[in-house]
């Protein structure tokens, strides 16, 4: 390896390379667009990862040519830099799956004898799901679920990157004269010193806008009794116990035969971009008319989507009996979204400014229970004393065995459970399993996915990223 290692982006036209370029070298050097085969040429960059100095190159997409065409020459330039390189990021497109090209340039990768990460892009949402579990059979090891264009995923892709380079982070060490060691403190990389982008949504009139001038401590958004005076998804940025916060104050969401006039739905659909590219999202419930239906409906958008969720319970000041009410409140977030359970709960006036320290703690709790990662030998030590509690119900005369389990990602917390008959396990055994993995590493309110694939431990047989 060279002083400075040299990383290519490898993948099929129009999976996200130059994207991802652009995002790890943070410049918008490389062109970006929705028509394949925009990059012709290998593209290079300098690019930071958590103090380590890399050279990042952007290749064309690789195809199929006939001699001594475009195609032909443009992989040409791909196999020059793979040729090159000290690690390979294989891209795959997670929505449209892996298709029969990927296959075929995988077995290119794979020759080279190069270190590989699997990237499965445009993973934001849950429509790259299929396709992000159907990289694993390329056999290159567990993949890293990314959105290029959102920047998501990529504190994780950082610390593979780093861990396939030998590399160690280099920021948050102090050198400590007198014992003439190093202390090390929480490693930053730049994917990970953004803001943490937070959600503001509800019904219309809940006080949304209140509450976002409430933590920037002005009148930064127009308030009012009249509903739908916010109509933009608007960002401002702020800090809590030292961490930067990115708050999106969204317009009020009415049920869709209500939305009319073209204002309304431009503003509706902003803010449901919202929900979908916040990390975590506040819905804002009025405490004298609490959990309408629509109010049930964004809470369960937002678990759709993969995002932690918190209530805040607006206008706390005009309930008297605040110990039964909140009780009862309890009771309906248990009953109603019980697709989340341990979801905070947390009385506010935006107003007054009451509770914002307690919500304000509740995000970042959210924030770092939904980007919890739970090591391998943990998950499986387990999954033997959960099987040993309730064992697979038998189907058909014949038990369902379950052999293996991994956390391929979190944003949300995302496991995969390997088992001979993954169809023919009931829901209820699912549900089982989910809620006990809850409680044992402690996961309370945000979306958690288990996923069951057919096989054998894909570790067995040193299945190891090469």
């Amino acid at each position: 390896m060279t002083s400075t290692p040299t990383i290519a982006i490898i993948g099929r036209p129009n999976v996200g390379k130059s994207t991802l370029f652009n995002r790890l070298t943070g410049k918008r050097s490389a062109l970006v667009s929705d028509m394949p085969g925009l990059t012709r040429d290998r593209r290079t960059g300098e690019a930071d990862l958590a103090g380590n100095a890399v050279r990042i190159v952007d290749t064309a997409g690789l195809e199929e040519g006939k001699r001594g065409s475009i195609a032909e020459r443009m992989r040409q330039q791909t196999e020059a830099a793979l040729a090159e390189a000290d690690l390979v990021l294989f891209l795959l497109d997670a929505r449209e799956g892996v298709t029969p090209d990927d296959k075929v340039f995988a077995r290119l990768v794979r020759a080279s004898g190069r270190p590989v990460i699997v990237v499965a892009n445009k993973c934001e949402g849950r429509a790259g799901e299929s396709g992000f579990y159907a990289s694993f059979e390329l056999g290159f090891g567990d993949p890293v679920a990314i959105s290029a264009e959102h920047g998501e995923g990529l504190g994780e892709l950082v610390s593979d990157m780093l861990s396939a380079l030998g590399l160690e982070p280099r920021y948050g060490k102090k050198k400590d004269d007198d014992e003439g060691g190093a202390e090390e403190a929480e490693a930053e990389t730049p994917a990970l010193n953004r803001p943490i982008r937070v959600a503001i949504v509800g019904r219309p009139n809940a006080g949304k806008s209140t509450l976002v001038n409430a933590f920037l401590g002005e009148d930064r958004m127009i308030t009012g009794p009249e509903p739908g005076l916010t109509r933009d998804a608007v960002a401002s940025d702020l800090e809590w116990a030292g961490r930067a916060i990115r708050i999106y104050d969204t317009a009020g969401l009415r049920r869709k035969a209500k939305v009319t006039g073209l204002a309304e739905k431009l503003s509706a659909s902003d803010a449901i971009r919202a929900i979908r590219f916040a990390e975590v999202v506040v819905l804002v419930i009025d405490a004298e008319h609490p959990f309408e239906h629509q109010d049930l409906t964004i809470g369960d958008l937002t678990t759709q989507e993969g995002r932690a969720l918190v209530i805040a319970v607006n206008k706390w000041d005009l309930i008297e009996d605040k110990q039964r009410a909140l009780r009862d409140l309890r009771e309906m977030v248990a009953d109603r979204l019980a697709q989340v359970p341990g979801v905070a709960l947390v009385p506010i006036s935006a107003l007054s400014g009451r509770g914002l320290d307690k919500l304000s703690k509740a995000v970042l709790a959210a924030y770092d229970t939904w980007n919890r990662r739970v090591p391998t030998s943990d998950l499986n030590r387990w999954l033997e004393e959960a099987l040993s509690r309730h064992s697979p119900p038998a189907v058909r005369g014949k038990r369902v065995k379950i052999r293996f389990m991994t956390q391929p990602s979190s944003r949300p917390p995302t496991f995969v459970a390997f088992c001979s008959r993954p169809e023919e396990l009931p829901r209820s055994y699912i549900r089982y399993l989910s809620n006990s993995l809850r409680e044992a590493f402690d996961l309370p309110g945000v979306p958690l996915r288990f996923n069951l694939r057919k096989g054998e431990n894909p570790y067995a047989k040193g299945k190891r990223r090469s």
